[in-house]
């Protein structure tokens, strides 16, 4: 038993800190602390030594659970009794900082929400008319409002995002060899080709997704400019904008097709030139 006492006391009396590896020669004062389960060279370490080293794992969050690097042990880090005050203080902190992210989403998706219903009340007076579409909404219920509104720009999306241009080509790739017509509309689209390229994905385009949120919302707008400017004899304000959004989507569905088609022959065509052969000097 006096041994044991004997090597216990020995062992304190070398021991060091594994922070700054200072002896208690080196400071007989400091308060000493052994948090883990090592054993040797890293089972002790000055107090002092291991706040600075757990306030640089915690970073600032003072709940962070804080182990032992060695021997992955939790280190035992207890506060002084909080009083009634603090305590309150301290638990309504606690609650506001985990009540904060879902107030942020909250937050986020009303203003998402309230600049659908306002662009929707926008498109309604600049598709119907501002007096007519003032009237449509001033006699519609509030509650259909509320829903039908933010719903415009949804469907504006969705239906952008039917790519009908490419099932057409597709159409008329297949069936161009029995409507003459389409060859001298579209050269080249029902002649043989040497390969099939393959086509880029939808999915593969990365400035597809900005393009459909653009093209969507300014699609009334130009709706609205085409019907004024080919059907001006149309006295509805909604007549004319639909025809307006018709023809400007035939228009521009028939570029597209065209383009689409003379990209495919281009590929279809490429060929692959032999390396130039460099002479001997």
């Amino acid at each position: 038993m006096a041994e044991e006492n004997s090597v216990a006391m020995q062992q304190m009396l070398d021991r060091s800190c594994w922070v700054c590896f200072a002896t208690d020669e080196d400071d007989r004062t400091a308060e000493w602390v052994r948090p883990c389960r090592c054993r040797g060279s890293t089972k002790w370490v000055h107090q002092t030594c291991l706040q600075r080293w757990v306030d640089e794992k915690q970073r600032g969050n003072s709940t962070a659970r804080v182990a032992c690097p060695q021997c992955n042990a939790e280190y035992l880090i207890v506060f002084p009794t909080l009083g009634p005050i603090v305590y309150v203080l301290d638990l309504a902190d606690r609650l506001i900082s985990k009540a904060c992210p879902f107030a942020a989403a909250g937050i986020m998706v009303g203003s998402i929400y309230w600049t659908a219903v306002t662009y929707g009340a926008v498109t309604v007076m600049q598709v119907v008319g501002h007096k007519e579409g003032l009237d449509v909404m001033e006699r519609a219920d509030p509650l259909f409002l509320l829903i039908g509104l933010p719903t415009i720009p949804v469907m504006l999306i969705l239906g952008k995002m039917i790519r009908w241009e490419d099932y057409v080509l597709r159409l008329w790739r297949k069936y161009s060899n029995k409507l003459q017509i389409l060859n001298s509309i579209f050269p080249g689209i029902g002649c043989p080709v040497p390969r099939i390229p393959a086509e880029a994905s939808p999915l593969a385009d990365h400035v597809s997704a900005t393009r459909i949120l653009c093209g969507a919302l300014v699609f009334p707008t130009i709706a609205t400019i085409v019907g004024k400017l080919m059907f001006s004899r149309v006295n509805s304000n909604l007549q004319r904008t639909i025809l307006g959004g018709i023809a400007f989507v035939a228009i521009k569905g028939a570029f597209k097709v065209y383009f689409k088609q003379q990209q495919y022959l281009r590929q279809a065509h490429r060929k692959i030139l032999n390396f130039p052969e460099q002479e001997e000097a």
